[in-house]
């Protein structure tokens, strides 16, 4: 954090205001960084920087002071070693945040202008670290984070790096927990929803198959034979529909995953810095999960209707093929 000051033509104070600033990748080729957090969609007035002290301003703020794309600024803050550190930057654009906070003070320079403006070269107060698939894992942010610090614990020295997951971030922690939770829920009722569906289709299934049942025993067979039978279809039917049903189901998530599904027209006049994409995330649970309700449930139903076939009267039998 520092203070932005807007000099007039004599290079006096104009205006100022205290602003939060933000270190990026906009220059480095092949970051990520103006992809994710959207700034070129986000941005309001000018352009992104295109040169070395370049910075943008937050839209609001920039209004406030009284600057223009174009103009130039000082920010003043502090070295990493404490003592004053005053640079002149020029204003490439603005953007909105679509966070009243950082709508009301947020400077954004490239990471290099930032690491020489705080006598920072070749280091950083904090590095965020991204998965190489793009989406967080926490079991698997914890595994690298303690491989990472200990290694590094041998070393004492006040700059040793130490990592942290999201979820020791502060209260991130309380979002990622609810995050497992919530995913937890909805994925249970798609399970109760199906496993309802399938289970009832089964028992239909072998309702309408006791004419077929009847003739069966009437010609000699026996009951457990009928009904193991029927359990063995059942499962080669739950199967198939499993095996198939996942095959469409990770196909059309893989689709997802890799183009994604563009909302961009839901999102028109909206200020917030949120991708216009969305993506799925195939997991290994994806890969079995479907055979709860597909399998068990298929089964189950196909039980049930079947213990009927125990309560059928031989001598009954032929009045029923009579009718």
């Amino acid at each position: 954090s520092g203070l932005v000051d807007i000099p007039d033509e004599n290079g006096e104070t104009r205006s100022q205001g205290p602003a939060a600033a933000m270190g990026l990748e906009l220059l480095a080729q092949g970051s990520a960084e103006i992809k994710r957090m959207n700034f070129v969609k986000s941005l309001v007035r000018g352009q992104m920087p295109s040169k070395q002290n370049e910075v943008l301003l937050s839209d609001e703020f920039s209004r406030k002071l009284g600057v223009n794309p174009g103009d130039r600024i000082t920010f003043i803050s502090s070295t990493m070693n404490g003592s004053m550190s005053i640079t002149n930057f020029v204003l490439a654009g603005t953007v909105s945040m679509g966070h009243e906070a950082l709508d009301k003070g947020t400077l954004i320079a490239d990471i290099q202008d930032a690491r020489n403006a705080l006598d920072m070269e070749d280091s950083a107060g904090e590095i965020l670290g991204f998965l190489k698939g793009g989406f967080y894992i926490d079991e698997v942010a914890r595994s690298e984070a303690e491989k990472f610090n200990s290694a590094s614990s041998v070393n004492t020295d006040g700059f040793t790096p130490v990592m942290k997951t999201l979820s020791e971030q502060g209260t991130m922690g309380t979002y990622v927990n609810m995050t497992k939770l919530w995913s937890f829920y909805i994925s249970l009722v798609f399970i109760i929803a199906m496993s309802l569906v399938l289970w009832n289709a089964g028992l239909l299934g072998g309702l309408r198959r006791y004419g077929e049942f009847g003739i069966r025993l009437a010609m000699g067979e026996e009951k457990g034979h009928i009904y193991s039978t029927l359990i063995y279809e059942s499962i080669m039917i739950g199967l198939a529909g499993s095996l198939i049903g996942t095959f469409f189901g990770l196909l059309f998530a893989w689709l997802i995953q890799k183009y994604g599904i563009d909302i961009s027209g839901l999102m028109r006049g909206s200020s917030m810095m949120l991708p216009t994409v969305i993506r799925a995330r195939i997991s290994p649970v994806d890969f079995y999960l479907g055979f709860i309700p597909g399998l068990a449930s298929t089964v189950i139903g196909t039980m049930l209707s079947g213990i009927g076939i125990y309560k059928r009267q031989t001598a009954k039998l032929f009045k029923e093929l009579e009718a």
